[in-house]
């Protein structure tokens, strides 16, 4: 089991340096986290301890490879709790965040969730993320694109390029073996440009042993 200083020792240990105001509002949302996990089933119940590595740490480790300019417009789909939404936006600390979750329940505590971190741009809505196209505002409108541990990358493309904007990245989180999925990804969209990342933590080998990955995917035109 992780604890604060050792969650803030490692991600400092990678390049995310967290002040101290970032690492209060990760430590509370933890807690919060867990307390709701108990009501609505957010993470899985066997994580509730591991919540800061397995979860936070996880959704914040893209930090060490891709920068998240501020003012990115930013879109988390199938967000569940707020992952990797909600650690993403502390730690950049000035991003626009949508949490979009098809299921209601989750979405009502994710946003109580979100707007107890402060941050005045983070939002989160009920609704299947194929939908949101069909609303106007958000064609071409997202920097980036989250999803975790949602389902395959040729359907989350499918879904949200009619969103993204030009040179609009993609960060998909895997694990395993995807080269498949991701052959059958760059067939389907070959305009796209694809990079697999294997996350590499300095004083945390345990992404490494599960193989944990990042796509990190680019719309060029």
């Amino acid at each position: 089991m992780m604890d604060l200083t050792e969650f803030w020792t490692i991600a400092s240990g990678n390049g995310i340096v967290l002040d101290k105001q970032q690492l209060e509002c990760i430590e509370r949302y933890a807690k919060e986290l867990v307390y709701w996990n108990k009501q609505v089933n957010l993470i899985s119940r066997k994580d509730e301890e591991k919540v800061l590595e397995n979860h936070i740490l996880h959704s914040i480790s893209l930090l060490k490879y891709i920068e998240v300019p501020a003012k990115s417009r930013c879109l988390d789909i199938g967000t569940g709790g707020g992952l990797p939404g909600i650690p993403i936006a502390i730690a950049t600390g000035n991003v626009s965040m949508l949490l979009v979750d098809s299921i209601a329940k989750k979405i009502k505590i994710t946003h109580m969730l979100a707007k107890h971190t402060g941050l005045r741009n983070i939002e989160a809505i009920s609704l299947r993320v194929e939908n949101l196209a069909q609303n106007n505002k958000y064609l071409q409108y997202f920097d980036f694109i989250f999803a975790r541990a949602v389902t395959k990358i040729s359907d989350l493309l499918t879904w949200t390029l009619p969103i993204a904007k030009k040179n609009a990245n993609f960060v998909f989180y895997k694990g395993g073996d995807i080269s498949e999925e991701i052959s059958i990804a760059m067939k389907k969209f070959p305009s796209l440009s694809f990079n697999v990342i294997d996350i590499d933590f300095f004083g945390y080998p345990k992404f490494k042993e599960d193989e944990k990955k990042i796509v990190h995917i680019k719309k060029m035109e």
